[in-house]
């Protein structure tokens, strides 16, 4: 059976899935938003009622919030949230933390070594890469720029 182009993008087009675009960038919002508002509240409690300094009250929700991806992420649940709330569970911390854990829990039939240890940076081991790859190419550029 021969086709013309412009029929089977027609084709396609009305068997296609529509994009649920809106539905997951509000979706995204919200549950981005709760995650940091999230941060914001343990951060409030750190400082104020343990009377912690801002520094290390930031340190401390830092922790918290990767203390806490990674215990979802091993109990399944971050999975299932990142299902319906999608990117808005990248926060960058959170997000980084399961990125880290999700691999060395699926790895970890294979051992200490050749499960977890060589595979806990599959995801994010490029983003480490490229990150200081990124940040060792603007300090030379800065470098240059300071001497002129």
């Amino acid at each position: 059976m021969s086709m013309s182009k412009e029929t089977y993008q027609k084709l396609v087009q009305a068997h296609a899935p529509h994009s649920k675009l809106l539905r997951n960038c509000v979706l995204a919002f919200l549950f981005g938003g709760a995650i940091c508002t999230l941060g914001q509240a343990l951060h409030d409690l750190y400082e104020k009622i343990l009377q912690l300094p801002p520094k290390d009250a930031g340190t401390l929700t830092s922790v918290t919030l990767i203390l806490l991806s990674v215990l979802l992420t091993g109990l399944g649940v971050f999975d299932r949230i990142a299902k319906y709330a999608g990117a808005g569970t990248l926060v960058p911390i959170t997000g980084f933390a399961n990125a880290v854990v999700s691999p060395a829990i699926d790895s970890r039939a294979e051992g200490l070594v050749l499960g977890v240890g060589a595979k806990i940076f599959t995801v994010a081991g490029p983003v480490l890469l490229y990150g200081t790859l990124a940040g060792a190419i603007y300090g030379v550029l800065y470098w240059i720029v300071t001497l002129l």
